[in-house]
């Protein structure tokens, strides 16, 4: 990876951790399906607390709480942007293309037509430790998906 991309990515991580975008919990306004998760790192002690609501199979709203680092500050943030207004099906897809990244310990490139912002996040790959922190909404996001089906 070039200087210059390796400088944009930081940026993105660290815009997303100041700006956070999703932050707020929402209530529910009683269209579709709720789903929330609470999820910590006690390694770190990141934590996030994450509601998504689904019309029609649709994911319309993600709002979420957290505090940590900027790794899973800035994470969260991107995945708000990323899987608002798209299929459940589709989401559940990014969260396990982010995995797939997030776990090859630099092996594998994100692909940013895929995951956007989020690809700025996949030289944490090769920080074991941290990817946890990057993971944490993301985990957050597939038992609040999979709650809001219940």
């Amino acid at each position: 990876m070039s200087d210059d991309l390796q400088q944009l990515y930081q940026q993105i991580i660290l815009d997303h951790a100041k700006e956070r975008h999703g932050a707020g919990l929402l209530d529910h306004d009683g269209a579709g399906n709720q789903g929330q998760s609470h999820q910590l790192n006690p390694v770190c002690g990141d934590e996030i607390t994450l509601r998504a609501v689904l019309v029609d199979n649709t994911l319309t709203s993600v709002s979420w709480d957290g505090a940590g680092c900027a790794i899973s500050m800035s994470s969260a943030s991107v995945l708000t942007d990323l899987v608002v207004g798209e299929d459940r099906d589709r989401v559940m897809d990014l969260v396990d293309e982010f995995r797939t990244v997030m776990r090859s310990r630099g092996r594998v490139p994100a692909d940013e037509e895929v995951l956007g912002d989020a690809a700025a996040l996949a030289g944490v790959s090769k920080y074991p430790a941290r990817v946890k922190c990057a993971m944490l909404a993301w985990v957050a996001l597939e038992e609040a998906l999979l709650a809001a089906n219940q």
